[in-house]
């Protein structure tokens, strides 16, 4: 593809090369790959009036039942503004629960109610689905280098690395 644009257009009014200067088939690939990966999640998630960031709150707490605020945000990278809307939400809708620490009565611990953790595994299933139907696509003798490539693509923040290694993602699968 050349650098000049058509006759009587501009450089704006033409389309950025597929490869060039930026390879740009990856970055639609996760685009698009997103997209479909929320999706079904969206659709179940739409039905109680919740979005993404209910998601993300809902995984997390399951994953982790007894986690701060104040680590939900660390690991979310969000605002106390952000988190407190959507949390108070999800534990008047019964999803979650927030109890005092054993140790601090001052500390609030999250934790999944059995609808909470209902709906997380409902929606993680949904997902699951799809990232199986995508790897057996792939074949077997990927799936190592798609875990690897996903860990590096999201390996930036310690927050995010201090998970990974408590909750082993950054192991190979054991046979």
């Amino acid at each position: 593809m050349t650098d000049t644009p058509p006759q009587n257009r501009t450089v704006e009014q033409v389309p950025l090369p597929t490869t060039g200067d930026v390879d740009f088939r990856l970055i639609e690939l996760f685009f698009f790959a997103y997209r479909e990966f929320t999706a079904d999640a969206d659709e179940l998630l739409s039905r109680y009036g919740f979005g993404r960031a209910h998601h993300r709150i809902l995984h997390f707490v399951n994953r982790n039942p007894g986690m701060t605020i104040a680590e939900l945000l660390e690991l979310l990278q969000i605002t106390k503004q952000s988190l407190s809307r959507v949390l108070r939400q999800l534990i008047e809708d019964g999803f979650i629960v927030l109890m005092p620490g054993d140790d601090d009565r001052r500390q609030r611990l999250l934790y999944p109610t059995p609808k909470g953790r209902e709906l997380t595994l409902e929606l993680s299933r949904i997902q699951a689905r799809r990232i199986d139907a995508a790897m057996a696509a792939t074949g077997p003798e990927h799936s190592d280098s798609i875990r690897l490539f996903l860990l590096e693509m999201g390996k930036d923040r310690a927050a995010t690395r201090d998970w990974y290694a408590r909750k082993d993602i950054a192991q190979k699968e054991r046979t």
